[in-house]
């Protein structure tokens, strides 16, 4: 379970932008847009688009390769929604605290 002390070294963390000159430029990956998905990667954009209409950029990176992003979000729907010792807004909060202090941006 997170504790108080990970996310008041969270809030210092980003309070004092230490980790910002740690931060890389992040690659460019060759993705498909919705407009050209066709067959197995339609029906994939389909079920995963979101509430505002789009697919999520983690998704997306995917687009070359159906059959991974369907095992990516899998593995994402399991490590976000397999128990019940954690709520979804504590798996997300200590994903973000990873993300910051492996010094992602995404």
């Amino acid at each position: 379970m997170i504790c108080e002390k990970s996310i008041n070294l969270f809030e210092k963390h980003v309070k004092k932008k230490s980790c910002c000159k740690h931060w890389r430029v992040m690659a460019w990956i060759k993705v498909i847009d919705e407009s050209e998905a066709q067959g197995k990667l339609r029906e994939l954009y389909d079920r995963y688009t979101d509430s505002r209409g789009g697919v999520d950029n983690i998704l997306k990176i995917h687009s070359l390769n159906p059959a991974s992003m369907a095992a990516h979000f899998e593995l994402y729907k399991t490590v976000m929604t397999g128990s019940r010792d954690l709520s979804r807004t504590r798996r997300e909060t200590i994903a973000v605290v990873v993300s910051v202090l492996n010094h992602c941006v995404y």
